[in-house]
């Protein structure tokens, strides 16, 4: 038997990601939960983030932004970046973040992430309170210790993490699940 729920933000697991937007002059990182893949050819990905942020006005100007996937070990980094905006402090300095210059886009990454992708905005649909930014991947870069003997990613060294809105909790991923 189930029983009804509030059908507000049910979907889980959502990945966290710190988004880094801007440029030399004025960079910042924003924890998103809202992100994921949403074409392959050409690959795109789908960031939603409200127009009040600070990143927002940064996203509209620089028409770029890099998707860093943060490890376990980023946790607490996560937790500022998601809880304290841009406006006041300097996220990269308070959470001792190096600014990585990008391949393709202005925005810089994030070295202590394991995955950078960077991506250059397609388009924006307003929702309602969040923005969709549609960004086409331009450019991806893994540290080279997450990849195995063969020069593949090795998700386990990653050491991910995830956001569950229905329960407003954040998880560490576990096992793989083979067929």
């Amino acid at each position: 038997m189930k029983k009804a729920i509030d059908a507000g933000t049910v979907m889980v697991p959502c990945p966290v990601v710190l988004v880094s937007v801007g440029d030399k002059d004025k960079a910042n990182i924003i924890t998103l939960s809202w992100a994921a893949n949403v074409c392959s050819k050409p690959p795109m990905i789908a960031i939603g983030v409200r127009p009040q942020r600070y990143s927002y006005e940064l996203l509209r100007r620089t028409g770029d932004f890099v998707v860093n996937v943060p490890s376990r070990s980023l946790f607490k980094s996560a937790v500022i970046c998601g809880t304290k905006s841009g406006r006041d402090i300097d996220k990269f300095k308070v959470c001792k973040l190096t600014p990585q210059p990008s391949l393709k886009v202005k925005s810089p990454g994030i070295a202590e992430c394991p995955l950078n992708i960077e991506c250059k905005i397609q388009q924006i649909v307003e929702l309602g309170s969040h923005h969709l930014f549609i960004g086409e991947v331009q450019a991806a870069t893994i540290d080279k210790e997450m990849l195995n003997a063969k020069g593949e990613p090795t998700a386990s060294k990653m050491e991910l993490f995830v956001f569950l809105p229905l329960t407003d909790e954040y998880w560490s991923l576990g096992d793989q699940m083979k067929s």
